[in-house]
């Protein structure tokens, strides 16, 4: 399908793109091969020009920031190792005319009605295959076809609601398809935070350029997966399936279900009870009427499927099978990405439709045909083979990298096993301008389109997601090899209305009340959460205090006179961090002389068990687990405290002084966390968890503190140094002076930070707070009466309502513990462990999936 290349205006200007010239033998987006501008580019190169270097720079950077606070990632894979990195976008967009587009539009659709029509025949009537339309040998022997899901039919007779093709021009400004994406294609969540940024960084030119908007192709998506739903009163119940956290683009996921109002949901969250999936939220089940799926086909059922699976549900299938459930798409859709099935597509789009396929295919050959295999063989060198299945499916051989040897041994491999291979004409990918460095170059691009089913059709999605390469020399386009993302704009003719994913109002009908599920996975990662983000705060409060009390004594004294108050702040740091043996076990003497490299261990060593690395990681790692819980505001918090940790870790500090300087920061970002997940949380049952492990956590770090602090006895010059030090830590020591004015004293700072039910920072506090969330949480039983945690919350709460200070403050035999508060602090951290406990027994117990106990491949050799 070739483009309009007629009038090409305008010179060279000066500036960024002064030396922007094509690759031979290239078609170029935005240029000529003689150098001048294609019309529809000058708006935007003129914008650039008068932008300059530095303001290109600091749009970029712009874009920058609000990629790295809204948490864009992509998850790198490799060598058993997850690394995730910043979403890479280019600040320049792929530009496409409205003309233009409605013809790839056309061609989209078609293509889209023909392989769901291939795959409506491959597990219904076969007639393709009787009629040899597609050949039996390359379907049957491929791993992507799912003999289970032979014959079950599917609503409306749509298996493939979504579908993206990656696309690219040849030298002649045809459009060429290069992959059909069938099973869960990816991208389209990416697609749409490009156009977010974009629009946010060059707002005038995003304006003037007439962009076509995107929000109609995810309000189609909600309304077709509605549609297709078993659900009777026609308010569908969907939910997006993720392998997880660890999943490569598993932002998008996240990202998805919040834009479009789902639940994000992994395996071990579902359950297939009498046909029918439900989700298990704490205490009952929710039905789960269609799922929008991010799983691969054969991981999705471990009973019918892959049978060593962690990340599906078992019995999926099943319930696929009675038409309980709707799954977007539809299981074995994998089938029709064999890169062979191109092949022939043609041939079907004229017996099917009647009508030639629109949009150009790569030439394709597979193997096992025997009129295709001699040419494959005479023509090596100008082709791309893919290994389809066999030991080394998914290998990509360059026929042109291979030497006579190699090439000997490839060809006498495809002779043995000729169904195994196929072989693709190698395309050199067009070029489109980006931003690099100071200067725009032209880089090897691919534009994947979206697509999905409606009633009467499909809907495409204005544009699509735009990859760069990152390099001329490296034509290969990809994401995993560092490439650069591109949003694509469609421009109209005139400006277009905005638009959102929100549907209207129906007022005849009244609004729908569906409340966030919280299953057992969710609640307990907001739980740890709560706990994480408070362990770190009471650290980081704990560690600058203790720096500034040993700055102080070492900057009088000299290093080797660590005083008893500064002993004590080191001593609850090891107690707090459980970094054993720190400053109270084995060569305690030696680090309490030079408590610098223990200290910086504990801010910035990764490694070592409840140093604050790890912490902050912990509060990260658990934050990923329900992003979709989490607000755009709070996000960012959440990318500033990984900012703040990979200084820590990128960059250590060699001294106290400087690690001052990090910690000072953080510490801020820690309370904005707080701060936010309890303003703009609604307050249901994921927040009640999250809140609870917060006032647990700060209940145990107080009292871990006040043991190491209060209970031994201390003269009393040292002591009032040390009580100041603990309403430090506490953050209550205004609240001391302007209360208790006759000095500092142990029976006051107890009365503040102990039993004091307004002071948010005391112990009293946080189980006044702590009794109702317990309270609240949902009963999985029928039983009546307080649970543990609610005896033990009360117990405690209780006893130290009717604790009496005098006794508190008694001494012991010796004269140097104060034994009544000693045993009082002990009692409130075994109980508050013992609270934690009973919660995690009654909300957190996961079920383990059934799955084989032989490996997939021992199995395969039975």
């Amino acid at each position: 399908m070739p483009s309009d290349t007629s009038t090409l205006t305008q010179a060279v200007p000066p500036g960024l793109a002064g030396d922007y010239l094509p690759a031979p033998g290239v078609y170029d987006e935005m240029r000529g091969p003689d150098g001048t501008t294609r019309p529809h580019w000058s708006h935007l190169l003129g914008v650039f020009q008068s932008l300059g270097p530095e303001g290109a720079a600091q749009r970029l950077r712009e874009a920058g920031r609000l990629i790295r606070d809204n948490g864009v990632t992509f998850n790198l894979l490799g060598g058993g190792e997850v690394s995730t990195r910043p979403w890479d976008l280019d600040l320049i967009p792929l530009l496409l005319r409205s003309e233009e587009w409605a013809v790839i539009e056309r061609g989209l659709m078609q293509r889209a009605e023909v392989l769901n029509h291939i795959l409506l025949d491959l597990y219904g009537p076969r007639k393709l295959l009787r009629d040899g339309l597609i050949p039996i040998d390359m379907i049957d022997g491929f791993p992507g076809y799912l003999l289970p899901c032979h014959g079950i039919q599917v609503p409306a007779d749509r298996p493939l609601v979504n579908y993206a093709a990656d696309l690219t021009r040849t030298a002649e400004g045809c459009w060429y398809v290069i992959a059909d994406r069938t099973q869960n294609p990816s991208g389209c969540g990416y697609a749409l935070e490009n156009r977010v940024v974009l629009s946010r960084v060059l707002p005038s030119l995003f304006r003037d350029s007439h962009v076509h908007r995107v929000a109609g192709f995810f309000r189609s998506m909600r309304r077709t997966l509605t549609r297709l739903s078993p659900s009777r009163d026609g308010h569908a119940r969907v939910a997006v399936l993720t392998p997880g956290p660890e999943n490569e683009a598993h932002f998008e996921h996240a990202y998805l279900a919040n834009y479009l109002g789902y639940s994000l949901v992994q395996g071990g969250d579902l359950s297939v009870r009498d046909g029918a999936l439900w989700l298990r939220t704490l205490g009952r089940l929710e039905p789960i009427h269609a799922v929008f799926r991010r799983v691969d086909d054969d991981w999705c059922d471990p009973l019918e499927l892959r049978e060593d699976s962690l990340l599906g549900v078992p019995g999926l299938v099943e319930s696929t099978r009675k038409g309980k459930v709707v799954l977007a798409n539809a299981l074995g859709s994998g089938v029709l990405e064999h890169p062979g099935l191109a092949a022939y597509l043609p041939e079907i789009c004229r017996q099917v439709l009647g009508e030639d396929l629109l949009l150009t295919t790569i030439p394709t050959y597979w193997c096992g045909d025997p009129a295709q295999l001699p040419f494959v063989l005479d023509n090596l060198p100008a082709l791309v083979i893919r290994i389809v299945n066999g030991p080394r499916a998914g290998k990509r051989i360059m026929g042109e990298d291979l030497g006579s040897a190699e090439r000997a041994e490839l060809i006498e491999q495809i002779r043995a096993h000729p169904s195994r291979y196929v072989a693709k004409a190698w395309i050199q990918p067009s070029t489109s301008p980006s931003l690099i460095g100071n200067r725009i170059e032209p880089r090897p691009t691919l534009l994947r389109s979206f697509l999905v089913s409606e009633e009467d059709g499909y809907t495409v999605l204005p544009g699509g997601l735009g990859r760069v390469s990152a390099s001329l020399e490296l034509p290969l386009v990809s994401t995993q090899l560092g490439g650069l993302a591109k949003d694509a704009w469609v421009l109209a003719t005139e400006p277009e209305l905005k638009e959102t994913p929100i549907a209207s109002a129906d007022r005849a009908q009244p609004a729908v009340v569906q409340e966030s599920e919280v299953s057992s996975r969710v609640a307990d990662n907001l739980f740890w959460i709560g706990r994480y983000a408070e362990r770190a705060e009471g650290l980081v409060r704990l560690l600058r205090v203790a720096i500034f009390r040993l700055q102080d004594r070492i900057g009088i004294w000299g290093a080797d006179d660590i005083d008893v108050c500064a002993g004590s702040l080191l001593e609850a740091l090891t107690r707090q961090t459980q970094t054993l043996p720190g400053f109270v076990g084995e060569g305690a003497e030696e680090r309490l002389a030079d408590p610098t490299p223990e200290m910086l261990s504990l801010i910035c060593d990764p490694e070592r068990t409840g140093t604050l690395p790890q912490c902050l990681s912990s509060l990260e790692n658990a934050a990923w687990s329900v992003r979709d819980r989490l607000s755009g505001d709070t996000w960012r918090v959440v990318s500033d405290v990984s900012r703040h940790l990979q200084a820590l870790v990128g960059q250590p500090p060699t001294e106290l002084n400087s690690a001052l300087r990090v910690l000072d920061p953080l510490i801020t970002s820690l309370v904005a966390f707080s701060a936010l997940t309890h303003e703009n949380m609604t307050h249901n049952e994921g927040w009640h968890f999250l809140e609870a492990g917060r006032r647990l956590e700060r209940g145990s770090n107080l009292g871990i503190l006040l043991r190491s602090t209060m209970v031994p006895v201390i003269p009393e010059g040292e002591e009032n140094t040390l009580i100041e030090a603990v309403l430090g830590v506490t953050d209550s020591i205004i609240t001391y002076r302007r209360r208790y004015q006759a000095g500092t004293r142990v029976g006051a700072l107890l009365d503040l930070v102990f039993t004091d039910e307004t002071n948010p920072r005391s112990l009293a506090y946080q189980l006044v707070n702590l009794e109702p969330l317990v309270h609240a949480m949902p009963r999985m039983d029928l039983s009546v009466g307080r649970t543990q945690a609610e005896k033990l919350v009360l117990k405690l709460l209780t006893t130290i309502r009717l604790c009496e200070m005098d006794r508190l403050l008694t001494l012991d035999e010796t004269g140097t513990e104060r034994s009544g508060l000693k045993a009082l602090l002990e009692e409130v951290c075994n109980d508050l462990a013992a609270i934690s406990n009973a919660l995690t027994a009654r909300y957190f117990a996961h079920e383990e999936q059934p799955h084989t106990l032989l490996s997939r491949d021992r199995r395969a050799g039975q």
